[in-house]
């Protein structure tokens, strides 16, 4: 659910410093609202056909997240099967 993106922020500015806070997400991702690969997409009907709150969520949507809880979207890398891993630092 959005609400954990929310939670996983809100908990990690909590214990992370800004002197060596990083965290990093791995996953699939929409960017600027659209799915990378059609395998994402599929992803993404399965998790709402099993609950509506699941879903791929568009990596803009995480920055503004993070950058609300004090992180910055420092670089993201493309990863096997139309994954990224995303790597935020802590201001």
């Amino acid at each position: 659910p959005w609400t954990s993106c929310l939670g996983l922020f809100e908990g990690a500015a909590a214990v992370l410093s800004a002197r060596d806070g990083v965290l990093i997400l791995y996953g699939p991702f929409k960017r600027d609202g659209a799915h990378t690969a059609p395998s994402n997409a599929d992803f993404d009907m399965s998790l709402r056909a099993r609950n509506p709150e699941w879903g791929v969520r568009d990596l803009a949507d995480v920055c503004a997240v993070a950058n609300a809880h004090g992180f910055s979207c420092t670089r993201s890398y493309n990863m096997p099967a139309n994954n990224l891993s995303v790597i935020f630092h802590k201001n």
